[in-house]
């Protein structure tokens, strides 16, 4: 199923939002869970 962009396949019940998700944090991506936590992470980056 195509949702729009290509980070946003889904195929056959793999690369759900939870697993892409933790392969992303797992890579070290700082993850937040809403877009309102956004600004707060981002200050730390810089």
């Amino acid at each position: 199923k195509r949702m729009g962009h290509a980070g946003a396949i889904v195929t056959g019940g793999t690369g759900t939002a939870a697993g892409k998700i933790a392969a992303m944090a797992a890579a070290g991506v700082r993850m937040v869970s809403s877009p309102s936590d956004i600004g707060t992470a981002m200050r730390g980056c810089f």
